[in-house]
């Protein structure tokens, strides 16, 4: 019970991102918790145990096409970058976003295959109750839209309040950092207005080894920018599963695996 309590206390998502989004599925706590910067405790992904993120700004160029309107888009994933956030390393784009990060949070996407695609990561590992309500609330209430959503917020303001008096941290830090890695994608749909997609996290079991989840991410063109849909039920975990194989996706640009420093 404490195992499948740690693995479903983060996302996220992530996110799944989010992406998310799936990492949440994974991560365990340690020893302390995040704050705005401040250090705490980490998380590190353990085993899988059950199945199952603000205005936008001035679109960038796009950056990739769509094979067909009903088919999987082809994403140009050159000139990707990675900016650390809490441990979890998060993909940008200078032509498809985000445009904005400030304060934890980013915001403005491209109306591209590429810009939903790094909507859903961004966003979705954003809106997850790890980093403290100074990034999860806003992040929700601007950047996560449908029936869910409500529930989303509560959940994380909930699994947010029991973890941080677990780890005596004041109000408002961070639960601390997460060592995963956002792999791989494959697209579920994608139209210019809606998408859905899995978004690959893996990252150090506790046993050793390399573990994997995917989150299921859908996101929706609406008052010009990219949001994520919330999950059912406002549960990262209703769109997560575990992952044996990313066989069949789309690697990411190599980055550094993250991990607590040496």
């Amino acid at each position: 019970m404490r195992a499948r309590r740690h693995l479903r206390s983060a996302l996220a998502a992530g996110a799944v991102v989010a992406l998310a989004a799936a990492w949440m599925y994974l991560a365990w706590p340690g020893s302390g918790r995040p704050g705005d910067g401040r250090p705490g405790g980490d998380r590190r992904l353990g085993v899988v145990r059950g199945a199952g993120r603000v205005n936008g700004t001035p679109p960038g160029r796009a950056t990739s096409r769509a094979i067909a309107p009903t088919g999987p888009p082809v994403v140009d994933l050159t000139g990707l970058r990675w900016r650390g956030f809490h441990g979890v390393e998060l993909p940008a784009s200078q032509l498809a976003g985000p445009y904005a990060v400030r304060g934890g949070l980013a915001w403005g996407y491209a109306r591209t295959p590429l810009g939903a695609l790094l909507a859903a990561v961004n966003i979705g590992v954003r809106a997850n109750a790890q980093w403290g309500p100074r990034v999860f609330a806003p992040t929700i209430r601007a950047q996560v839209t449908g029936p869910g959503a409500a529930a989303l917020l509560a959940a994380c303001q909930a699994a947010y309040e029991q973890e941080r008096r677990a780890a005596g941290l004041p109000e408002g830090a961070p639960l601390g950092p997460v060592y995963a890695a956002e792999q791989a994608f494959r697209w579920v749909r994608y139209s210019p207005g809606a998408a859905v997609v899995g978004i690959v996290t893996a990252g150090p079991g506790d046993q050793g080894g390399l573990v994997r989840a995917v989150t299921r991410i859908q996101v929706r063109w609406s008052r010009g920018d990219w949001r994520v849909v919330a999950p059912p039920g406002g549960d990262w975990g209703n769109s997560a599963f575990p992952l044996r194989s990313p066989r069949g996706y789309t690697f990411f640009p190599a980055q550094p695996f993250p991990g607590p420093p040496a």
